[in-house]
């Protein structure tokens, strides 16, 4: 009970040297079986696996060799190749090997911009997208800025919150987070945008109906190609994505998000990408925030 209160091939690793810890493995895992999940991934999502992450692909698939009864990586991997797992199967597999790291209101920054940004087209139609939602921090973040920049709840705004990983959706979509990570939001928003938990959900805080109506929930891979998206897009928050992908992989998907952007739209990306590698398309207008580059005329201002 609540009450007021997220293509090229990638190059190949050098071979893991053996450690104490290999030999420990529950499950056999050969330098040859990482090649192989790094290169499942990278077609499946354009996911560039760095060669550091042996241990961290061992222990986020481990998982599913034990739900699985598999003894060694290579015979999970054949399952996959073989065309014999099904899309639950190829779903967990890329669900694991996706990292959502987020919080409310992540790079402050970017928050009061996208507030004046709106707030200068006040009583249009407005539409928002957050291509990873990850456990919904963010695009609840994203809502929040709408309401407090056009001071209601009932406004003209949509956001839509994708993410690939079906899990981590399933939590957003919830709106139910613990009140760790809420610590750090002012107490005139967790009144305003929360419900606190009683009972069996002490401890809990749960997204206010109001707000959770702004935003709509969706799987998406940004590989599609065209992408599964419909809309013209008022700004684009793709932040902390970027670093996942090789170049070739990156300027394939922001050049899918260009048509979907309004010609004064806003791109908002994360602290340590840029686009310069797109800079027939976006200029940089601010601190990691891009807008289009046929919006700003053939002399260039």
């Amino acid at each position: 009970m609540m009450r007021s209160a997220a293509a090229t091939a990638p190059s190949r690793a050098e071979p893991p040297a053996s450690t104490d810890r290999e030999a420990a493995r529950e499950f056999e895992y050969t330098p040859a079986d990482f090649e192989s999940v790094r290169t499942l991934i990278y077609k499946r999502a354009g996911i560039s696996l760095s060669p550091v992450k042996v241990d961290m692909v061992y222990s986020r698939l481990a998982r599913r060799l034990r739900a699985l009864g598999m003894s060694r990586f290579s015979e999970y991997i054949r399952f996959l190749q073989s065309g014999e797992a099904d899309d639950a199967e190829w779903e967990a597999f890329t669900n694991s090997l996706t990292t959502n790291l987020t919080s409310f209101f992540r790079e402050q920054h970017h928050f009061p911009i996208l507030g004046e940004h709106l707030a200068a087209r006040k009583g249009k139609t407005l539409s928002i997208w957050c291509c990873a939602s990850s456990t919904g921090e963010e695009p609840y973040s994203l809502a929040m800025t709408v309401v407090e920049a056009l001071g209601s709840f009932d406004v003209p705004v949509t956001i839509l919150a994708s993410d690939l990983d079906t899990n981590v959706l399933a939590k957003a979509q919830s709106g139910v987070y613990p009140l760790e990570r809420v610590e750090r939001l002012s107490a005139e928003r967790m009144k305003r945008f929360f419900m606190r938990g009683t009972g069996n959900q002490e401890g809990y805080v749960k997204v206010r109906p109001e707000l959770a109506r702004l935003v709509t929930f969706k799987q998406v891979n940004l590989l599609s190609s065209p992408l599964p998206v419909k809309g013209s897009f008022d700004a684009i928050f793709c932040r902390n994505v970027m670093i996942y992908f090789d170049k070739p992989t990156q300027a394939a998907i922001l050049r899918r998000f260009a048509p979907l952007m309004q010609p004064d739209a806003l791109l908002f990306v994360g602290h340590s990408e840029s686009l310069f590698h797109v800079s027939d398309l976006f200029h940089l207008r601010g601190k990691t925030v891009y807008d289009l580059v046929q919006k700003r005329g053939s002399n260039g201002v």
